[in-house]
């Protein structure tokens, strides 16, 4: 598991590097380097459950805040969301922010998932 939160957090300090044009750069840039640290946390076995459980809920109501929006991307079709975003095309960016808080989450029940194996098996 060393090798793939290693990777995660390569990953995620690279999406980090690459909100320097969204429209609000420095929320999504914290969101992304606060995943990053959690997974080098993991990667040297620390796994703080209360502020993975902490990043667990505020993604969750990200994703309740954002949901509508996603249901009417999908109600439209499902449209590509890798065009630039338009302002008569809002749901382009936070289709995308909910995908990112959807990888988050899942990423977060992950390293739950490993800290509880960790204590089970001590």
């Amino acid at each position: 598991m060393r090798i793939t939160n290693i990777v995660l957090a390569i990953l995620f300090t690279i999406f980090a590097v690459v909100q320097y044009n969204d429209p609000d750069p420095w929320l999504w840039i914290g969101i992304y380097l606060f995943m990053a640290l959690i997974s080098a946390l993991a990667a040297n076995k620390m796994y703080p459950s209360w502020i993975l459980r902490g990043g667990m809920l505020g993604c969750l109501i990200g994703l309740a805040i954002l949901l509508p929006d996603f249901i009417d991307w999908l109600s439209t079709g499902a449209e590509s969301i890798t065009q630039s975003m338009k302002a008569e095309q809002p749901h382009i960016e936070l289709t995308r922010e909910f995908l990112g808080l959807l990888i988050c989450t899942i990423t977060l029940g992950f390293l739950l998932w490993q800290g509880e194996q960790k204590t089970t098996k001590n």
